[in-house]
């Protein structure tokens, strides 16, 4: 199967660490020029050295909370440097609690950091999409968007925002060659997990190892993911062979959820 992927010039966001990570690697074994964004810098640089061909990458400093900053930054490297056939939405999810306790504060934070940033780096690299007539956009969300998962109040509630404003825009741009999809990661073997792992064994007054072997047995296959095979899903979808693929929720968790 040829991805026609060569050549191709991708935004990676939350690329430091997790699924993010390895979705960078997957794209640039593609021969994808890739645009790391992240906070930290020197892990950016880090991130940067592991890519195939590395001096053909790149990296932009970015920190989703000041969303008016990361406007500046995308357009001003749009300007000086190209534009994206491919983004990839990837933004790590709110703490944890229940939807009861969450402050409104939490909410506010969480829209900015998934649905102001995400509309921004989409309104920033639709133009250069149109122009080529070629475009994908993927958001990396989460299964809650068909299952609402206990405990994660505040992120089941900004990941809905997020499907139903990548659906919206999947309509708006499809006759220019554009698809937008959301890839909905089940349990992935990332610090986020980890994190939630210590959560709920702390909660439910059990050890971590224990909530581990619980929480795998929640999937058919009996294992969480590796992010390699998220990335590889996002790798299909960004491809010419996804061209007619748009607007849909992709699970990646195993067949844990129980809907269609």
């Amino acid at each position: 199967m040829n991805l026609n992927l060569k050549n191709k010039n991708a935004l990676v966001c939350g690329s430091t660490q997790g699924i993010g990570k390895a979705t960078a690697i997957a794209l640039a074994n593609e021969g994808v020029n890739v645009t790391l964004v992240a906070r930290n810098r020197d892990k950016l640089k880090q991130v940067i050295a592991e890519l195939t061909n590395s001096e053909n990458h790149g990296y932009i400093v970015a920190d989703f909370t000041n969303p008016r900053d990361l406007r500046e930054k995308i357009i001003k490297f749009i300007d000086e440097n190209h534009g994206f056939h491919i983004l990839i939405n990837n933004t790590g999810g709110p703490r944890s609690g229940d939807i009861v306790n969450a402050s409104l504060d939490e909410f506010e934070n969480a829209f900015t950091m998934h649905v102001k940033c995400n509309h921004i780096l989409a309104q920033a690299t639709i133009p250069f999409m149109k122009e080529t007539g070629f475009g994908r956009i993927i958001n990396i969300i989460s299964t809650s968007v068909k299952e609402p998962i206990p405990g994660l109040g505040v992120s089941n509630t900004i990941r809905g925002a997020v499907g139903n404003w990548s659906k919206t825009l999947s309509v708006e741009v499809g006759a220019f060659g554009i698809t937008v999809n959301n890839v909905l990661p089940g349990f992935t073997d990332t610090e986020r997990l980890t994190e939630i792992i210590k959560i709920k064994a702390s909660a439910e007054n059990t050890s971590v190892e224990e909530m581990t072997e619980i929480m795998k047995n929640y999937s058919p296959a009996k294992r969480f993911a590796q992010p390699e095979e998220t990335a590889n899903a996002i790798l299909f979808l960004a491809s010419d062979c996804a061209g007619y693929i748009n607007g849909i929720n992709l699970p990646v968790d195993g067949g844990r959820t129980k809907s269609l």
